[in-house]
């Protein structure tokens, strides 16, 4: 094992075991004695220092409630919650993502919060455009208040890309499309190693023995509608998701500008430049960046402290290339926080929540910059703070002040629609024809409207 593998590995067994402990702080808040106690869920260990002094500053500006918050991986998290909302064990208050929201709605588990909206006169043009609107459902009810947003970038390995020839201006300025995959494409391939050390692009390349992959993909993006693997190459190409967002009742992944997408997505794989879904299947991005088998990969805003946070790597970020519309794209995906109906908490969850989304805190997240927070002077707040600790995060800001972004899609049998796309991306990773498993899956999703 050369010096530099020795060093990657020792700087991913050192993340591995510092994410390992970060969730194992405590979840208690201040003095509950005398108080309400409302209990908050997250899913972001890296989040929660931040919310803590949230907890903390809220506890001191009143002497009713009191905040225990509890946090869960992802995965256990909603597990939790979905057991939780039916056993009467689930927390007052919780984060809540665009994906889950409508199906909660529809079965009457959140509790509206537009009387208390009113009753206290909260402002709502405080966030960036278009978050608080996501939150409304079918019924014109609101369900949640912002709390921070997120686009979607590329972020690789600096020592990868000397060793290709390569400068961060060449990869900063891609062109996509999905003939050639452009300039791209050029990148990805160059960027491949194979075991003996030649180049995707290169005569005498193995593309079935690989060493380092151009661009790494964590799943084939069915649970959250590509939202870090393929979406932003199809919108970028002119493509939309349903009829109309929110609350679209037509799909449209048989459109082919959706199909020759995903076909050029495919042939990454087929032409080793990216790995297959067995190969990559639990394998995070991150970790394969700091492991040395990817040089690059597409990932969250929210990943930007995982990706800097490696020892001994030095890891830059881009913009998604330019495609056939003549611009990048990246989803524009926000959280909220949203208050379970059946708490025995009603006015102390909606004044956590209330304070949740109050600049109070999110300046308090901003400063500590994690995420990007929902207000606007928050999240210009965390974007300055990132500068003076001297990272660039414009590969992400960009497309919220360019207005290159596109909204996660909303709709109801949001479960279902994810039971159906998962397998066919997961298949089409696995090599399945493109054309056909989309017409299936998009027939199979647009009855579940009929």
């Amino acid at each position: 094992m050369d010096t530099r593998t020795t060093r990657r590995a020792l700087a991913g067994a050192a993340a591995f075991a510092a994410l390992a402990l970060s969730g194992c702080t405590g979840d208690a808040f201040g003095d509950d004695s005398g108080r309400e106690t409302i209990t908050y869920w997250l899913w972001d260990s890296a989040q929660q220092p931040g919310y803590q002094q949230c907890a903390d500053d809220f506890e001191a500006s009143q002497d009713d409630y009191a905040i225990r918050i509890e946090q869960r991986g992802y995965d256990d998290y909603w597990t939790s919650l979905a057991l939780g909302l039916v056993s009467e064990s689930a927390p007052d208050v919780f984060t809540d993502h665009l994906s889950k929201y409508p199906e909660y709605v529809s079965r009457g588990l959140l509790a509206p919060l537009d009387e208390y909206i009113e009753r206290d006169d909260v402002p709502l043009d405080i966030y960036e455009d278009g978050l608080a609107d996501l939150w409304i459902g079918q019924d014109g009810k609101r369900y949640g208040l912002p709390k921070d947003w997120d686009a979607v970038g590329l972020f690789y390995d600096e020592a990868d890309l000397a060793d290709a020839g390569l400068t961060a201006d060449d990869v900063a300025h891609m062109t996509w499309n999905p003939d050639d995959g452009g300039t791209y494409e050029d990148v990805i391939a160059r960027l491949t190693v194979d075991t003996n050390g030649v180049r995707g692009d290169e005569p005498g390349f193995d593309k079935d023995h690989i060493a380092t992959y151009g661009l790494w993909m964590e799943g084939g993006g069915g649970p959250n509608f590509g939202q870090t693997q393929w979406a932003q190459y199809a919108v970028a190409n002119g493509w939309e998701f349903t009829d109309q967002n929110p609350w679209g009742t037509h799909f449209n992944f048989d459109d082919p500008a959706f199909v020759e997408t995903i076909a050029w997505w495919q042939s990454l794989v087929e032409k080793g430049y990216m790995p297959d879904f067995a190969s990559q299947q639990g394998a995070k991005p991150s970790d394969q960046i700091a492991a040395g088998t990817a040089a690059m990969t597409a990932d969250g805003s929210w990943m930007i402290g995982t990706y800097l946070g490696y020892d001994g790597v030095d890891v830059g970020m881009a913009p998604n290339p330019e495609g056939p519309t003549g611009q990048n794209a990246s989803m524009f995906n926000g959280l909220a926080d949203s208050i379970v109906k059946d708490t025995d908490h009603p006015e102390g969850a909606w004044q956590w929540v209330r304070y949740l989304a109050s600049p109070a805190c999110q300046n308090v997240i901003g400063e500590r910059h994690v995420v990007f927070p929902a207000i606007t002077e928050a999240w210009e707040t965390a974007r300055d703070a990132y500068a003076a600790d001297g990272v660039d995060v414009s590969a992400f800001t960009d497309h919220v002040e360019n207005g290159t972004t596109f909204l996660f899609p909303i709709a109801d049998h949001a479960g279902d629609v994810t039971a159906v796309l998962q397998p066919a991306f997961d298949s089409i990773m696995s090599g399945a024809d493109v054309e056909s498993t989309l017409t299936g899956a998009n027939e199979e999703i647009n009855r579940l409207f009929e």
